[in-house]
């Protein structure tokens, strides 16, 4: 049974069952959008080795580009805090915006406008036909729950937020919490 449904600003935390599933392995991933037609998120925790500055040369700055998910990871996103600077985005949840004006978002990350705090970059996304998301929820490959974090979730950091999240739920996650991420290292 599902605990919380999951809706816009929600976040999905794998179970620690998706061992063997590299996309998602120890991910918690935030919801961008959720509905009948199915859902759209971008994973918070997996830093890659690439700023934003080796992407776009154009900006100057070394924000970190995360791993989005598996879909479209040729394309670059950006979810922000900052929709009075940056036109055409739009609201997720909790003060938290999807896109928007990129030119205009360049010329305020250089001009020192923006910065690592209040914008997140992702080289594709993660995604779910309709009803496909609320199957892995019945297989248990999720846990949802609700983003407590708001707009600060752009600044928290990566290296230890499934565990935290993991460890929030309590009782045998906590166990799961502290075993290595992968089991043949035990």
């Amino acid at each position: 049974m599902i605990a919380v449904l999951p809706k816009k600003g929600h976040l999905l935390v794998a179970e620690p069952s998706t061992l063997g599933d590299v996309s998602f392995n120890r991910s918690v991933v935030f919801l961008a959008e959720h509905n009948t037609e199915g859902s759209v998120g971008f994973i918070m925790n997996k830093p890659l080795s690439y700023t934003i500055e080796d992407l776009v040369p154009e900006i100057e700055a070394s924000f970190i580009v995360y791993n989005g998910g598996p879909v479209e990871q040729d394309n670059l996103y950006f979810i922000h805090n900052t929709p009075k600077l940056i036109p055409n985005s739009v609201e997720i949840a909790d003060g938290i915006f999807w896109g928007g004006d990129f030119e205009i978002t360049k010329n305020l990350i250089n001009e020192g406008k923006l910065t690592k705090n209040n914008i997140r970059f992702f080289l594709g996304y993660s995604g779910w036909n309709a009803n496909q998301l609320e199957q892995e929820l019945k297989e248990n490959a999720w846990l949802v729950v609700e983003n407590g974090l708001k707009s600060k979730i752009l600044s928290k950091s990566a290296q230890h937020f499934w565990k935290e999240k993991i460890m929030e739920q309590g009782g045998d996650y906590v166990l799961f919490s502290n075993a290595p991420s992968d089991p043949m290292l035990n």
